[in-house]
């Protein structure tokens, strides 16, 4: 059992977390804490763990050692189905949309009542429904194209409504590795937007390589190096530290 007073304080707490893979440690005794509202991004040169880290909260893979606790709540037993059921939304690198459905469809079939086999043989697309399906593809930027072919979306819309349909589950901690990756310019200024207004009412932990991104949202950047933490706090404090320059900002 850890005893730190201020454990309760924060959304998310991940104390003294390890995971090996074959003896080598990908995570290294990491620390880390997500508050509620904040934008919280993980930066670091490739191997340095950072999407182990989200597989390890959303409990894709197992902890070797340590906590993750969520409105503490020790997520480390707990199933990824039970994870997600706590609050705790994940999109990974490459967007997983169902194509051949609408952009309505999509949002349509994430909301949380058709979630289970019983919801799903019970499920009408009653006026809640709909109302939350517009209003989360106005939140995405795809009210005007509702009744679209999600393979017909560009690669930065197909981002977006992958965010839509965690979105549309309401998790209050949601987990976003690498959104901007491939996106235009246009498209990363929408989505830094996206990701600010979504944070009234719930925090976001983002993988991400893209500097610029990175200061357009972070309001607590970790710096992760083999699996451990190098260095943490605003973007400007990190970037101006010696050893991240070193390590990874210099190359």
């Amino acid at each position: 059992m850890n005893t730190l007073g201020n454990n309760t304080d924060f959304l998310l707490s991940i104390e003294n977390l390890s995971v090996s893979f074959d003896g080598f440690k990908a995570v290294n005794d990491l620390n880390l804490y997500v508050d509620e509202n904040e934008i919280h991004v993980i930066i670091g040169p490739n191997g340095a763990g950072k999407t182990t880290v989200l597989d390890l909260i959303c409990g894709r893979t197992r902890t070797t050692d340590g906590s993750i606790k969520f409105r503490n709540k020790e997520l480390t037993e707990m199933k990824e189905h039970e994870i997600v059921r706590e609050g705790v939304g994940r999109k990974f690198q490459n967007p997983s949309i169902y194509e051949d459905l609408s952009v309505f469809e999509n949002l349509e079939i994430s909301f949380p009542r058709g979630r289970n086999v019983f919801g799903a043989l019970t499920f009408k697309r009653d006026d809640e429904v709909i109302a939350r399906v517009n209003e989360i593809a106005e939140m995405v930027f795809l009210d005007e194209l509702l009744d679209t072919q999600a393979a017909l979306l560009s690669h930065g819309q197909k981002q977006w409504l992958e965010i839509g349909m965690l979105l549309i589950q309401d998790p209050e901690l949601l987990m976003l590795d690498e959104p901007v990756a491939g996106m235009s310019v246009s498209e990363r200024k929408q989505t830094a937007k996206l990701l600010n207004e979504i944070t009234k009412g719930r925090s976001v932990l983002v993988v991400e390589h893209d500097m610029k991104f990175v200061e357009d949202i972070a309001h607590r950047v970790t710096v992760l190096h083999q699996g451990k933490i190098l260095s943490e706090g605003s973007m400007a404090k990190v970037q101006a530290d010696p050893k991240v320059i070193d390590v990874y900002l210099g190359h």
